[in-house]
């Protein structure tokens, strides 16, 4: 496994207060073999130049911009995806962080044949990047069922594996990885977690996932329009996953 390369999407709108620290997160990592496709949805600032001077120093990190303004990192990441050469497709937002290690110890879990997602736990940091003490613990593993009771997979901590799953893209719509995730898993793969915490979320005051109500919709329609569960089902798994939101494991 330590052959194979592994593609890490990063979309990017107006972060040069934080890209910078992402990048080098990338670039510290022990696992060497991988391409950072950093794909920016038309910034208005000095994003580019910043990506542009890590990319003189180092031809793995690779600059790619939107035709237009998406206002979701849904569009940036499938042109990601598209653009990738590595067997593996990760995830990291461009104001987050990974732990050096990371990538080395997610790669040899997918020698079971039947992960298709590899996962870890994660650190929530301030809009500085000061540690609140607050670490996210989620479950040993995960399949298609036990996922529907909510999204327990950060989206900055996954890795997952195209040679099993060919290459597979985002739906623009809200939760979008957690959709992601269950059109994987639906296909009988489990998520493994790593069980450590190899990872930095950045909370912005801006974040769009704040929004209880909205986390409340975009639930319902993934459960009625996605997986095309009754009312009844819905209704079952919208109550145990927005406990589970609101009462995160935190150690």
């Amino acid at each position: 496994m330590q052959s194979h390369k592994v593609s890490i999407i990063t979309p990017l709108y107006n972060s040069e207060s934080f890209i910078a620290e992402t990048i080098q997160s990338v670039l510290a990592q022990t696992y060497n073999n991988w391409e950072m496709l950093i794909v920016d949805d038309c910034s208005t600032d000095n994003s580019k130049s910043i990506i542009e001077d890590f990319a003189k120093h180092d031809d793995r990190i690779k600059y790619f911009k939107t035709s237009s303004p998406s206002g979701s990192p849904t569009i940036p990441r499938n042109i990601g995806i598209e653009m990738a050469s590595g067997r593996f497709i990760a995830f990291l937002d461009s104001d987050d962080l990974w732990n050096s290690n990371k990538l080395q110890l997610q790669i040899p879990l997918f020698n079971d044949q039947k992960v298709g997602i590899v996962f870890s736990d994660y650190e929530k940091i301030n809009e500085e990047g000061q540690s609140d003490e607050r670490f996210i613990i989620a479950p040993n593993q995960v399949s298609y069922k036990e996922l529907l009771k909510g999204n327990v997979i950060a989206c900055l901590t996954v890795v997952f594996d195209s040679e099993k799953l060919s290459k597979i893209y985002f739906t623009k719509q809200g939760h979008e990885d957690y959709a992601f995730w269950l059109s994987i898993l639906k296909k009988g793969y489990i998520a493994k977690n790593v069980g450590h915490v190899l990872a930095k979320y950045r909370v912005r005051k801006s974040s769009v996932s704040s929004n209880k109500f909205k986390v409340i919709k975009w639930y319902y329609a993934i459960y009625r329009k996605n997986e095309n569960l009754s009312v009844l089902q819905t209704l079952y798994y919208l109550i145990i996953a927005l406990s589970k939101s609101f009462f995160k494991y935190v150690k």
